[in-house]
């Protein structure tokens, strides 16, 4: 068995790896792990949550049953809900953690298991191996998982099935202005990306006054086809319906809905990084707020700018919201986020929320008079413009495994750092998640493999659309052998 977690928990091929009976393994290690760590609470409780994904559902009353039969109290969600609606939930709750059954932005293939903690973010690296060290151990020892009969789990009490929902919107109207979206007479057409945000943005929106229109909310546990990220290359449904009519706005979310993308409605794609930095400007400059910035090594360096210009300090974290969340707990952070699409403010769990952060673009841009274009002209006003691009390079395995690791790709790279790439000067070298080239103008090359599969990614940003091609051109001749790849996208 070969069971490991990633930067957001364990995803694996459904009825390859992830199966019934390894779900249960993986249930009974976490029953196994909180219960160590709260041995005076009893009982303990948590939340169990789950996508729209291939048998979701059935997989969450499975780790319910090995939870309530391990005596912990088990909150399980009456239908598929978004990650980060679960995480509020465990803090509403008073819970000593989570589960959520997802493999969020990942192909329909891919199903996985988050574990949260009581604070609602991710489980912390150190949390992770204990559940890693405990499934070793119980394997070792022939322990098998206990499990009691859902009716009978849920007669007793120990298994309940609510709605998180009506919570979560009450405590998002004390983070977004309704009014202000409500005043601003938008038009916004949602994209749901057949995951588990369907329902939930477009109704707040037209809670708050908003006219919306919801794209591929239906259920559809194949995602047809697709991958469920909200990114360009996924949302043409989205460009199209933008081009049909007279709309402000279009935004959409991953699988499991702790991610956000945009559209302007001319089909521009305003991503992550210009979210952001729209959302870290309106939080100075209209709501008087301060705090630290947390960005991932994979995120725009427009932050940077804003940050010094406000006077505000700012980390670089690895990639993954878990970092994030540790700065966000310790902190006085005033927003943290990544280039995934992963954002979360001040005021809000430390937790990724897609749901959170098209409602507070759609705010900004109700308070902007709902002219996108004039809003993003604004921004690149004042930072400057900046260009981004990703491409994933799928890795050849060995034996299910990719053919380095990121220490030994990293070791690589750092052994001969080149001192130009695409014809600029090298500046300086990181190497705290992958390999990062900064160039002196604040363009840079982001070399760094998947935590959650075997890809290999290579970010880039620059002052123009032509520099980050070359650099990310530069960066596939940089790339070590035996990690030559299988196409890229």
């Amino acid at each position: 068995m070969d069971i490991r977690f990633g930067t957001d928990g364990w995803r694996a091929v459904i009825s390859d790896t992830f199966t019934f009976a390894n779900v249960r393994l993986v249930a009974q290690a976490i029953a196994d792990v909180v219960c160590q760590q709260y041995p005076d609470v009893a009982p303990v409780r948590m939340v169990v949550g789950f996508d729209t994904r291939f048998l979701s559902d059935r997989y969450a009353r499975e780790v319910a049953c090995v939870l309530a039969a391990n005596g912990i109290q088990v909150d399980l969600t009456h239908a598929d809900t978004p990650t980060p609606v679960i995480s509020h939930a465990i803090v509403l709750h008073r819970a000593q953690g989570g589960v959520m059954i997802t493999a969020s932005h990942n192909p329909p293939r891919y199903n996985g298991i988050k574990f949260k903690a009581a604070y609602g973010g991710s489980a912390s690296p150190a949390d992770c191996k204990r559940v890693e060290a405990r499934l070793l151990q119980n394997e070792q020892e022939g322990r098998k998982p206990l499990i009691l009969d859902f009716d009978e789990a849920h007669a007793q009490g120990l298994i309940r099935r609510f709605d998180p929902r009506p919570a979560y919107r009450d405590h998002l109207a004390t983070l977004v202005d309704f009014e202000t979206i409500g005043r601003g007479g938008l038009r916004v057409v949602v994209d749901a990306m057949y995951g588990a945000g369907r329902g939930y943005l477009a109704e707040f929106l037209r809670d708050a006054g908003a006219e919306v229109v919801e794209l591929r909310g239906e259920m559809n546990p194949g995602f047809n086809g697709i991958h469920p990220e909200p990114i360009e290359r996924y949302l043409q449904p989205l460009a199209e319906a933008l081009s049909g009519g007279d709309w402000h706005l279009g935004l959409a979310t991953d699988g499991d809905a702790d991610r956000i993308g945009a559209m302007a409605p001319d089909g521009r794609f305003i991503d992550p990084h210009v979210i952001m930095s729209l959302s870290l400007r309106y939080l100075i400059e209209q709501r008087q707020q301060r705090g630290m910035v947390v960005k991932t090594v994979s995120t725009t360096q427009m932050l940077n700018r804003l940050a010094a210009r406000y006077g505000l300090e700012l980390r670089e974290t690895p990639v993954g919201f878990n970092h994030i969340s540790d700065l966000m707990m310790n902190h006085d952070v005033l927003i943290g986020g990544e280039e995934s699409g992963g954002i979360s403010i001040k005021g809000h769990i430390p937790e990724g929320d897609g749901v959170l952060m098209g409602m507070l673009l759609a705010e900004i841009l109700a308070a902007h008079g709902g002219d996108c274009q004039a809003l993003l002209n604004d921004l690149v006003q004042e930072v400057g413009a900046f260009y981004y691009a990703r491409n994933d390079f799928q890795l050849r395995t060995i034996n299910g495994q990719p053919p380095f690791t990121k220490s030994e790709m990293v070791q690589r790279l750092m052994q001969s750092p080149p001192a130009t790439l695409a014809g600029m000067p090298v500046a300086r070298v990181l190497s705290n998640d992958g390999v990062k080239y900064m160039l002196q103008d604040d363009s840079w090359l982001l070399i760094r493999p998947s935590g959650t599969e075997p890809v290999l990614r290579m970010y880039a940003e620059a002052r123009s659309a032509i520099m980050v091609t070359s650099l990310l051109q530069a960066g596939e001749t940089l790339v070590p052998p035996p990690g030559k790849l299988n196409g890229s996208h």
